[in-house]
């Protein structure tokens, strides 16, 4: 989707076949932000007799709307009103959903563009409203349609191009807004798709194949590693999952050198398990096709390293994204088994089900050599967070509190929320094995925080913090920026916390 900023002083006179205008709630009325031309514009269109109702039927209440045709034969051929909500308690995921609302309302009336009008706005708050319209816009208009040979029909649906109206004094804070919000909203929507692609298609070849593309396009250090030096690197978990299918492992390594040579990194790691069938304690047949959604933590770093390139982030970024599938063979890791690790700590593979805090573990200790500012992971780790938390955030858990403080305000500011759950000694003596230094499960209870236990074993002395994002990664797609399926979580957490790193 194309998207353009324009300086007009004339908004009634601007061509558009679909205007969209935020209405808020002030003084327990609506209220409107908009040039007298425009509202005068309006109000000659309304008979006189419904004046009074057209002004009834325009509500502030978020998401609710109106749609308006006007007489003219110049300037805009439609308005859609769009509630944000009191205007007091505005904030930026209210504008991503005023974004996703005006794409949705395009989209209805079948239109291939629209106009935004974000109303007049203060200066200090410009730069951060176009942002999140922006945002909420351009992953409003992300559909997954890769796979479908007859796209006429989704292509008539899609939205071409988005323009957003901005005065001066406020027109240059507007247009850096939407860069910015084109980048992260695009990152999202890249980690979408990459969520979206089927098993078959978006293997461990696969991730390592596009993170080398974008690598390449967006000027970032690329290391794919395949099973030799896999082993080489001692990375026996990795390989004990991997053994169970006939795909080859990966190992990536993307890096943006934002910053200076000698500053510590802030890494991250992203469970890249690109089809988990359970192993041989496989899960139920029913859902399991959503199993193609278990790599979306490494989906989402390979789209965060995109979006920190992309907005020239003036910090140094690695990631990390341990590839693999956990099928069934004859070679396949079996319960009961003992397997070693890059850490040297051997494990009791309890459940081949709990497979991801395997291949995690590794990538965590490889993290230890880039001696990081910070560590953080996110990963589709258990059906437990599901319970604790639902699918309104993730969890988040670490050994820094401060650490943990950060990714929740980034991700509040994001809109893609994370709750802090506690990490005591206690939880760890559930991982207690008779024949090995730990098991891969605690039991039942609490499993969602004796899982991040089994990751802190390999995180050595650094800052750390991970983030359980089984409930969140995808799902119904409620609100008017998502669609069913892969919602790119937390890829706009990421870009966030990293970007206040820079302040």
């Amino acid at each position: 989707m194309d998207i353009v900023h324009l300086h007009s002083k004339v908004i009634a006179e601007h061509d558009t076949p679909l205007l969209v205008l935020p209405v808020y709630e002030e003084n327990d009325s609506s209220f409107i932000s908009i040039p007298d031309e425009l509202a005068h514009e309006i109000y000659n269109t309304v008979d006189g007799s419904m004046r009074p109702m057209f002004k009834e039927d325009v509500k502030s209440k978020m998401g609710e709307s109106l749609l308006v045709y006007l007489r003219s034969d110049a300037g805009p051929q439609r308005i859609l009103f769009v509630g944000l909500g009191e205007k007091s308690s505005l904030d930026s995921e209210s504008l991503r959903r005023f974004g996703g609302h005006a794409v949705r309302g395009a989209e209805s009336l079948g239109v291939s563009s629209l106009t935004i009008y974000p109303g007049c706005l203060e200066s200090e708050v410009a730069k951060e409203f176009s942002q999140a319209v922006v945002e909420g816009a351009v992953m409003a208009q992300w559909d997954y349609n890769e796979m479908k040979t007859d796209l006429k029909k989704n292509k008539d649906k899609l939205l071409e191009s988005l323009e957003v109206l901005a005065e001066e004094p406020i027109a240059s804070q507007v247009k850096s807004g939407i860069e910015v919000g084109k980048i992260i909203g695009g990152a999202s929507n890249f980690a979408r798709t990459l969520q979206s692609r089927p098993g078959n298609v978006a293997t461990p070849t696969h991730l390592g194949e596009e993170a080398s593309r974008i690598a390449s396009e967006y000027g970032l250090k690329v290391m794919v590693m395949g099973p030799e030096e896999i082993k080489a690197n001692d990375m026996q978990a990795l390989l004990a999952v991997s053994q169970g299918s006939s795909e080859e492992p990966r190992f990536i390594i993307l890096e943006h050198e934002g910053g200076n040579p000698d500053d510590p990194p802030l890494v991250l790691v992203g469970k890249g398990l690109t089809f988990d069938a359970g192993g041989l304690s496989i899960k139920p047949s029913s859902g399991m096709e959503d199993m193609i959604f278990d790599m979306s933590g490494g989906a989402s770093v390979i789209a965060t390293l995109q979006g920190v390139a992309a907005l020239g982030v003036s910090k140094n970024v690695i990631g990390l994204i341990p590839c693999s599938e956990n099928l069934i063979n004859g070679a396949a890791m079996k319960p009961g088994d003992i397997i070693g690790s890059k850490e040297g700590k051997t494990i009791e593979v309890i459940n081949t089900d709990a497979e991801g805090r395997l291949i995690l573990a590794d990538a965590l200790s490889y993290a230890q050599s880039f001696s990081p500012a910070a560590i953080v992971d996110c990963a589709t780790l258990t059906g437990a967070v599901v319970v604790a938390l639902g699918h309104h955030a993730a969890a988040v858990l670490g050994t820094d509190a401060d650490l943990v403080e950060e990714l929740k305000i980034a991700g509040e500011r994001s809109g893609e929320r994370c709750w802090p759950l506690p990490l005591w000694d206690e939880y760890r003596q559930q991982l207690d094995s008779e024949v090995a230094d730990l098991s891969n499960v605690g039991g039942r209870s609490a499993g969602a925080i004796t899982a991040a236990c089994f990751l802190k074993e390999f995180v050595g002395d650094y800052k750390w913090a991970h983030l359980d994002i089984a409930g969140t990664a995808y799902g119904e797609g409620k609100l008017s920026y998502q669609r069913k399926g892969a919602l790119g979580f937390p890829t706009r957490l990421l870009i966030e916390w990293i970007r206040s790193r820079e302040e």
